[in-house]
């Protein structure tokens, strides 16, 4: 089951996106990169780390912010990892173009 947010995009119902997010389910950077964790939802926020080459994360919710490009395409999804800690969702492979955690409520 999907819904629709009023940006148009499709993402699994919530019952489904909380349990994923609630599993402890990890997800794998994009190979060769060593992503840079922000602490907003954009390019514009300072650097507090950089991950290394083949982490992986676990997102605790994502939200919309900055249009990014990478190797998974282009997205505007921000994967939280941490409070004040964000990585964009087009360099992380979630097997899914729409959210796989909560919705970030702040």
């Amino acid at each position: 089951m999907t819904t629709q947010d009023d940006l148009g995009s499709v993402e699994p119902a919530g019952d489904q996106v909380l349990a994923a997010a609630s599993a402890g389910v990890t997800y794998p950077v994009a190979p060769g990169y060593r992503v840079k964790v922000r602490q907003g939802p954009g390019t514009g926020y300072p650097v507090v780390r950089q991950l290394p080459e083949g982490a992986r994360i676990q997102i605790r919710c994502q939200r919309h912010g900055q249009s990014v490009s990478g190797p998974y395409g282009t997205s505007d999804l921000w994967d939280s990892i941490g409070p004040g800690q964000y990585v964009s969702d087009a360099y992380v492979r979630t097997g899914s173009s729409g959210m796989v955690a909560p919705r970030c409520t702040n």
